[in-house]
């Protein structure tokens, strides 16, 4: 049961990421079917689906950092020693992070003490407050999942590879066994 609710919390972006989509997906869906079937429109879910889609967004970032899936820059490593690049990989880890943290700061000093409680969503009437706390939130969650990341790397010694890498690894094995089999039966021909 304990493990259970652990992988659950690990997995917590991916479940609210997937929770989304399909909301503000069936929105918009209904949205055009009332527009076009039934000639009336209805304002509100276009506004909460823009306010979905944000969250999706910086829920999906959190998500992709927990993968170690965001987009790097690493081509000048095939130049370098193979000790070389976790290295800056690292650096330019605990950039991000101070980026974040600084990031996840600003956007609390400013949903907390900077925002007027009166700033509403100009249709659903929702505290806009409420709307930006996904900043820190977000923030705070991709400086944790970079952390764990790194912990993962460089403490307990796993790899942590993107699921496009594994992918594009797997087209590539296929493609290798296909052109080998090619080869082979011109061979035998």
């Amino acid at each position: 049961m304990g493990k259970k609710i652990l992988r659950f919390i690990d997995d917590i972006e991916g479940y609210i990421c997937r929770t989304l989509l399909a909301l503000f997906v069936t929105l918009l869906f209904a949205q055009i079917i009332s527009r076009e079937v039934f000639g009336h429109s209805l304002s509100w879910t276009e506004e909460l689906s823009v306010y979905m889609f944000v969250w999706f967004v910086y829920f999906g970032a959190c998500y992709s950092a927990r993968l170690s899936a965001h987009n790097r820059v690493t081509f000048q490593y095939k130049l370098m020693p193979n000790w070389l690049p976790p290295i800056f990989e690292f650096i330019t880890d605990l950039i991000w992070i101070c980026f974040n943290l600084y990031m996840a700061y600003i956007s609390y000093n400013f949903v907390f003490h900077k925002m007027n409680l009166f700033w509403k969503s100009q249709t659903l009437g929702i505290p806009m407050k409420y709307i930006y706390l996904i900043l820190p939130i977000a923030f705070t969650l991709m400086t944790i999942r970079i952390i764990q990341v790194n912990y993962l790397k460089f403490v307990k010694g796993e790899s942590v590879v993107d699921p496009d890498t594994i992918e594009l690894d797997k087209i590539k094995s296929k493609k290798l066994e296909s052109s080998k089999e090619m080869l082979d039966a011109e061979d035998n021909s």
